[in-house]
């Protein structure tokens, strides 16, 4: 059966919101939840070579962390230009290009070459991959009503986790046993099998467009103006919503940012550990951020089927995750034993690395589906610009500060994941800013007659 031809079919009968997604939507997302393990994979191999680059280039940390840096230059631009895209081009066909373009963008670096090769090679990685998030959570939370996108959402957030824990032992022993630039040529080869599926077996989903965005039964219709809204994108990105989803999820990307980058370094340098048993607990905060994604998102749901609104089961409860990450991050400075500094740093990191399917759930329920592409691409490059800053300031902390400067940056990122948690609970309520949204849309038609 031809995929397109199937979902247009779908499209035509318009499916009820109360009906439960079938075979074909978990297929979809199980191969979404493989296209976000392949690419944290991709962004993990810097970070468990450090110290293999560092010695082959002769890098200081800050020189490192800003190559690192570099990954991000063209991140946030690639994010915001393709999710606008992503709201008139078929999704399918987006990440396909993407999956593609990682592989290329992997081998000048895996064919050799200095510095230079290697900051290029991520640059253009960095803007293959900038948009792969929000398109992939658009093209998974298609085939689900508003209702019941909380699981697959977090799955496709798992991936994120799936891919650094599944990715790290086998990627170290590639790098300890044949090098780094073998470790590329891996994840490049994964990319591309990873694309050949998906071309064959993906597709878009039933709740991509504004007639497929049917209530649910005894909930409040919507009227026809509002389903067909299209406000600007500047109205969605004033809402305080859209500012404090973004705010939240910036500081929870950062935390994610340090994971990728120098958690293994501060673990053996910073903490003392060997090498193999920071090759162990490097997968410790991913694991504990995969425990709270599946857990945040079985409250959320369990709140949302008894008629708690999204601003108690979306932005509280992604609140309260960042609040007790920041609470772990910043009394790491109080105990001196290695083991407690060792368990609030994994704690810490891996809650507050977990808000990523709370944003881009708020965000969904927060835009129109012609804005959604649109409004999530946007909030991605904003948020992703953590990933352009974290890297260089905590290398220059390194350089300047030794083994303290990594500590320095765990009392930082508490901070920001406060600020976060604070601007979640105080600023999200998704179901007000669209009801505003859509009568803000409809206002001059009234305002004529």
């Amino acid at each position: 059966m031809n995929p397109s031809a199937t979902v247009r079919g779908v499209h035509a009968e318009a499916p009820s919101a109360d009906r439960k997604p079938g075979a074909r939507a978990w297929i979809v997302t199980g191969l979404l939840v493989a296209f976000m393990m392949v690419n944290f994979a991709d962004k993990s191999v810097l970070g468990l070579a450090a110290e293999e680059i560092r010695s082959d280039m002769g890098l200081s940390a800050t020189e490192f962390g800003l190559a690192n840096s570099a990954f991000f230059l063209l991140f946030s631009v690639a994010a915001a230009a393709v999710g606008v895209l992503a709201d008139r081009v078929p999704p399918k066909w987006l990440l396909l290009t993407m999956a593609l373009l990682w592989s290329v963008a992997q081998t000048p670096a895996a064919l050799g070459g200095g510095l230079a090769v290697l900051i290029g090679s991520r640059v253009l990685l960095g803007a293959a991959e900038g948009p792969a998030f929000p398109v992939a959570q658009q093209a998974a939370l298609s085939w689900f009503p508003n209702h019941r996108r909380n699981l697959p959402g977090a799955l496709v957030t798992l991936g994120v986790t799936l891919g650094v824990i599944t990715a790290a032992p086998g990627l170290t022993w590639v790098i300890h046993h044949h090098g780094w630039r073998a470790a590329l040529w891996v994840v490049a080869a994964v990319g591309a099998v990873w694309a050949l599926l998906w071309a064959v077996l993906g597709a878009d989903g039933p709740y991509r467009t504004d007639a497929a965005e049917a209530p649910r039964a005894g909930s409040r219709p919507a009227t026809d103006a509002g389903a067909a809204a299209r406000p600007p994108y500047r109205r969605v990105f004033a809402t305080r919503t859209w500012v404090g989803t973004t705010t939240a999820y910036f500081t929870s990307y950062w935390a994610v940012a340090l994971m990728l980058i120098w958690l293994p370094s501060h673990l053996r340098d910073g903490l003392g550990h060997s090498a193999s048993a920071s090759g162990v607990l490097v997968a410790v905060p991913w694991a504990i951020g995969a425990l709270a994604l599946l857990g945040q998102a079985a409250v959320t749901g369990w709140l949302m089927r008894r008629g708690v609104g999204s601003r108690w089961a979306r932005g509280r409860v992604g609140a309260v995750l960042l609040l007790l990450a920041a609470s772990a991050c910043l009394t790491v400075p109080l105990f001196d034993g290695v083991g407690a500094k060792t368990a609030l740093l994994v704690a810490g990191f891996g809650l507050g690395g977990s808000f990523a399917t709370v944003a881009v759930t708020t965000v969904a329920e927060l835009a129109p589906p012609v804005r959604r592409g649109g409004a999530l691409g946007a909030m991605n490059a904003a948020v992703t610009t953590a990933g352009l800053i974290a890297p260089a300031v905590v290398g220059h902390m390194v350089d300047t500060q030794g083994a303290a400067g990594y500590q320095s940056a765990v009392v930082i990122s508490g901070a920001l994941l406060l600020a976060g948690g604070v601007a979640a609970w105080t600023l999200i309520d998704p179901a007000r800013d669209a009801d505003a949204l859509r009568l803000s849309t409809r206002a001059p038609e009234h305002l004529s007659t």
